[in-house]
């Protein structure tokens, strides 16, 4: 479990095929890995991956050709996102977020905004219906709050602070990202369908 609150951007320096997926060699930047071993998990701009090996300030993970096809940003020469999964006494300083990715969003539009970046993402469709007003929503790993949403398409206004420390500033229309809706969201749903279903 994560809290979408980056802790680093780190890179990946090489991808190589293994078994019909990939292993990941991550740069991880400032990201403390002291205290990370093998069997942790890390967020990888959204995606919870496992560390399969740690070299000083490099880390492995092997990622499966199933969540290559529901994200995007895993290939080699690419920055990305970095959190440590939580421990039980950390603050919660974003939301819930598993890093179990529901699709890849497109950027609409990335327009400055004063001292902020105005964000516009499309949503895949099966999303949209997950994604609110004033609610959570998470963008390659960055816990973030939804401004408004007209049918598929969300915005949220992105601070310098955010923009400094993701590699959020490097998107432009056209742009993929890893898309995740708050888990609670999910969780209504399936519980309104199964009280459909006990009432019908």
């Amino acid at each position: 479990m994560f809290s979408g609150i980056v802790a680093s951007v780190g890179k990946i320096v090489r991808a190589e095929p293994v078994d019909k997926g990939l292993r990941l060699d991550i740069d991880a930047g400032s990201l403390d890995l002291s205290d990370v071993l093998l069997g942790d998990s890390i967020a990888v701009s959204g995606v919870c991956l496992t560390v399969v090996a740690i070299d000083g300030n490099l880390f492995k993970v092997d990622v499966s050709q199933e969540t290559l096809d529901c994200t995007c940003a895993l290939e080699a020469a690419s920055e990305v996102n970095l959190e440590k999964a939580l421990r039980l006494s950390d603050r919660l300083g974003g939301h819930l977020v598993s890093g179990h990715v529901d699709g890849v969003g497109e950027v609409v539009s990335f327009d400055q905004a004063g001292e902020c970046m105005h964000l516009a993402i499309r949503s895949p469709k099966p999303v949209s219906k997950f994604i609110a007003t004033k609610g959570s929503v998470t963008l390659n790993g960055v816990s973030l709050t939804v401004n408004a949403v007209e049918g598929d398409i969300f915005h949220i206004n992105l601070i310098p602070h955010t923009l400094s420390m993701t590699n959020l500033k490097h998107l432009a229309p056209g742009s993929r990202v890893n898309l995740e809706a708050d888990m609670l969201a999910r969780y209504v749903e399936r519980i309104l369908e199964a009280r459909e279903g006990l009432v019908s």
